[in-house]
């Protein structure tokens, strides 16, 4: 249960989706001076080097970050996003890459508050190293029934991001049983939950956008990417944001980011990528 580290996958076409949609997200935010809350229930080490053996095993990031970094000029509206992995690389050499906590980090005032969560013990040390400051608190404890205990925070505007690593087949029904309570707690927060496309669990994704559309928010955004055709084994094939209460325009946003991402990051002729309202 406590196997996965995301240092294996950091910088892949799964983390470019996710780290695209949550800068757009953080950039709405930001757009008001008032201050907004920040939580993150499986926040990993914070951030991952790219030399690193773990890393390098698949060196999935070739596929995904490797693609735009050298023609950053070709995509305008990922500035933000590229400002967050060059406050971690010395030249523009791509050495580094944030995970979403120093992605946060990125854009945090001193107004905002940033709340980071990691069950994993070796894990939430490198997270307590890589972020150990002011206005960041963080916990050694199961992301979702401490998110649920931290709601409504202060600020009451802001952000939760999901992103269980899914090797549990109940994490999506954790997520869906998580976010009703939530909901309950604060329901005028924004929450992006990240999920894998896997040939296998086609029925639990699924499933976990039928729930997620039937919690009660007012807006449900969905947004797929996919890279390559669907594998007959547990191979990820693509992955998707669910967006609830998405700020304004953000599907504007990924209407403009998705095609150009979807031929940048293909792996063969059947990427795609689907964007819709779930409700």
């Amino acid at each position: 249960m406590l196997s996965y580290r995301h240092a294996f996958h950091a910088g892949n076409h799964a983390d470019v989706l996710k780290h695209a949609v949550q800068t757009f997200i953080l950039e709405s935010l930001c757009a008001k001076d008032k201050g907004y809350s920040y939580i993150d229930t499986h926040s990993g080490a914070g951030g991952y080097t790219l030399s690193h053996e773990w890393t390098q095993k698949k060196a999935e990031y070739q596929g995904g970050i490797a693609r735009l970094w050298h023609e950053q000029q070709n995509w305008p509206q990922l500035a933000g996003y590229f400002d967050a992995i060059r406050a971690m690389n010395a030249s523009e050499t791509l050495e580094h890459y944030p995970g979403s906590p120093l992605v946060a980090a990125h854009f945090q005032r001193p107004q905002d508050r940033l709340t980071l969560m990691e069950l994993h013990h070796n894990e939430v040390e490198l997270l307590r190293q890589n972020l150990g400051r002011d206005g960041v608190a963080i916990h050694h404890r199961d992301g979702f029934e401490g998110m649920v205990g931290l709601l409504p925070p202060t600020p009451k505007r802001g952000l939760v991001l999901i992103d269980p690593p899914y090797e549990l087949k109940e994490d999506y029904r954790r997520v869906a049983d998580t976010l009703k309570k939530a909901h309950k707690r604060w329901p005028i927060g924004i929450y992006a939950i990240w999920y894998p496309l896997l040939a296998k669990a086609v029925d639990r994704s699924e499933g976990l956008k039928t729930a997620l559309a039937n919690l009660g928010f007012e807006q449900v955004l969905c947004a797929e990417l996919k890279v390559q055709a669907q594998a007959d084994d547990f191979g990820m094939h693509g992955s998707g944001m669910i967006v609830l209460n998405p700020p304004w325009k953000l599907d504007e946003k990924l209407a403009g980011l998705l095609p150009a991402l979807s031929r940048t990051l293909a792996q063969d002729d059947q990427a795609g990528f689907t964007l819709e309202w779930l409700k």
